[in-house]
């Protein structure tokens, strides 16, 4: 597998595009649960296939290069990323998980998405894994998905490069206060710890997606009501979290700070720190981070350099 250092691209992959489609690349047809109990029964589908469904399951929407990188971070032997994938087309030959790639003016998405089918939910369930799939979950639009996917890149850099790095959340739930209104991170958080210390981030993924100007409003207005309220144990962090949001690149991290002074709804209890996709792939995280600061009277774009996400 190519490390994330070396890839060279320019443009994120979970950028949107503008007329990008949403296709179906799974199997169609039926089949039934007395053909997969006896695949399972003849060992065609082990406990391997059952590990990638649990992975599946708790991000929603996932890669193949991302779930070999998982399967790799919880010491899940797998050969290679083309024995995954081989795996993979098992899973949707059988219906338990599906397939899906972007189609746009350009052609064919260079990527997979893949998601749960209704049989990988029932198999999950009787194991006792809480899977709370429905059909309809399959239905969410290119940008809803794209974020999930920039928000799984994120969470699996950090955890694979941030030696403070204690655990994850791929769908924190926030709650603010004075409107009542609970709501997601869209990138997920993640927790690190070091000398017994621990801060959690949250990712707020950005997308250029249709009113996405209106739509970052909204959703700092539940963020500055979260933290403007904020006392120790709200939506289970035991400290105030660190908000970052990641844009799709440098200029959409300048037009969404733009956005949030313009409408007057920064955060004034923390510093707001902004990322990219293609920041994830660097080496060490240390200096991923940007912040923007007033300097006569300009606000200037500065990377910010910080130990705890080092290697």
């Amino acid at each position: 597998m190519v490390e994330d250092n070396e890839i060279k691209a320019v443009v994120s992959p979970f950028a949107v595009r503008e007329g990008e489609i949403k296709t179906f690349d799974g199997k169609d047809g039926y089949v039934s649960m007395n053909q997969i109990i006896h695949k399972i029964n003849i060992g065609h589908i082990n406990d391997l296939h059952f590990k990638i469904l649990e992975i599946v399951n708790e991000f929603e929407f996932i890669t193949s290069r991302q779930l070999y990188q998982m399967l790799q971070w919880k010491n899940i032997e797998i050969a290679s990323q083309d024995k995954l994938n081989n795996k993979l087309d098992q899973l949707i030959k059988s219906k338990i998980l599906t397939r899906y790639y972007f189609k746009g003016e350009d052609g064919k998405g260079i990527y997979r998405i893949y998601c749960l089918e209704k049989m990988g939910k029932y198999l999950l369930n009787s194991r006792g894994i809480e899977c709370k799939w429905q059909p309809t979950d399959n239905t969410k639009p290119v940008p809803m998905i794209k974020k999930r996917l920039a928000g799984n890149q994120t969470i699996i850099a950090y955890l694979r490069k941030v030696k403070a790095f204690d655990s994850y959340t791929v769908k924190p739930t926030i709650t603010a206060k004075q409107t009542g209104k609970t709501f997601k991170a869209t990138g997920g958080s993640v927790k690190l710890t070091k000398n017994n210390k621990s801060i959690e981030f949250l990712f707020e993924v950005i997308r250029r997606e249709e009113d996405w100007e209106k739509k970052l409003i909204e959703k700092m207005k539940l963020y500055k009501d979260f933290y403007d309220n904020f006392i120790v144990g709200d939506s289970g962090f035991s400290s105030m979290p660190q908000l970052i949001l990641i844009c799709e690149d440098d200029k959409n991290m300048a037009e969404t700070f733009k956005t949030i002074i313009i409408n007057k709804v920064e955060i004034d209890k923390i510093k707001l720190y902004f990322s990219t996709d293609l920041r994830q792939n660097e080496e060490t995280l240390h200096k991923t981070l940007v912040e923007f600061k007033l300097e006569n009277g300009k606000y200037k774009m500065d990377n910010v350099e910080v130990k705890l996400l080092g290697i």
